[in-house]
C-alpha cells in the first residue's frame, strides 16, 4: 500500500511516498544528497527490493526545488540532519508508522545526515546503511553513532573508500564495510545495484527482523 505524505518542517512542506507492506518489520527512511529526490531511480530500485522483503520505505524530498539549486547548501549536512530528525519524529507519530522500528539508508551527503540524525534520536534509529556515502562529513558526531551501521562503496570509487575507511574506524557500535567489486560511485555497472539492495536487506533483516544484535565489525570485498 502506498501513501503520499506531506510533512511540515518549520515553514516548508516536504513531500514523500510511503510504501507500507502488511506487517512491515521496519520503516526505512531514505536520506539523499543534493541533486537527488524521492524520484531517484537507484533509491526506488532499492526501496522496491526492500518492500518485497517485508520492509516499509519512505522516500521524500529533503530540499525544496529552489534550495536544490543553491550551491551554498550542497554540503549543509546539519540542515539535512535537522530535517531528517523532524521528518522521523512525524513518522513516529503517524497512525501509519508510529509502532514500526525505524532505520535509515543514506547516499552521498544524505548518509552523513543520517548518521548525525541517529545521534539526536539515539535508540529510536535501529539500523543505518550508507551507499556511496560521505560519512566523513559527520566525523564530529560519528563516535556517538550506536545503531548498527553498514558502509557500502564501489571498488572504483577510490576517494570514497579512503573517506569511508576513516569514518568506519571511529564507529563504536556494530558495523560492516562492503566494497562492491567492479562498481563506481553510482553503482551503475551491471549487477552492482542489485548487490547494494541485497546487502541492505540482509543488514536490515539482521537487526530489525532477526534482532541478532551482535557486533559484526567485518570488512568485505564482494
Amino acid at each position: 500500500m502506498k501513501h503520499e505524505l506531506k510533512i511540515k518542517v518549520n515553514d516548508i512542506i516536504l513531500k514523500g511516498e510511503l510504501s507500507l507492506p502488511a506487517g512491515a518489520f521496519g520503516l526505512i527512511t531514505f536520506s539523499h544528497g543534493t541533486g537527488s529526490s524521492r524520484f531517484s531511480p537507484r533509491n526506488n530500485f532499492i526501496a522496491q527490493y526492500l518492500n518485497k522483503k517485508g520492509f516499509a520505505t519512505f522516500l521524500f524530498d529533503l530540499w525544496t526545488r529552489e534550495e536544490d539549486m543553491d550551491p551554498s547548501l550542497r554540503f549543509d549536512v546539519g540542515l539535512l540532519a535537522n530535517r531528517l530528525v523532524e521528518v522521523t519524529r512525524s513518522l513516529m507519530k503517524s497512525t501509519f508508522t508510529k509502532n514500526i522500528p525505524m532505520a535509515y539508508i543514506g547516499d552521498s551527503t544524505g548518509a552523513a545526515s543520517a548518521l548525525i540524525a541517529s545521534t539526536v534520536l539515539q535508540n529510536k534509529i535501529k539500523v543505518i546503511v550508507s551507499r556511496g556515502g560521505r560519512p566523513d562529513l559527520a566525523m564530529n558526531n560519528i563516535e556517538k553513532v550506536k545503531a548498527p551501521t553498514l558502509f557500502m562503496v564501489g571498488e572504483l570509487d577510490h576517494q570514497a573508500i579512503v573517506l569511508n575507511e576513516q569514518a568506519y574506524k571511529k564507529l563504536s557500535g556494530p558495523k560492516c564495510f562492503r566494497i562492491i567489486k567492479g562498481a563506481s560511485h553510482l553503482f551503475e555497472e551491471p549487477g552492482a545495484l542489485e548487490k547494494v539492495a541485497h546487502y541492505s536487506a540482509e543488514w536490515m533483516t539482521q537487526f530489525l527482523r532477526d534482532k541478532k544484535n551482535q557486533p559484526s565489525n567485518d570488512y568485505f570485498t564482494v
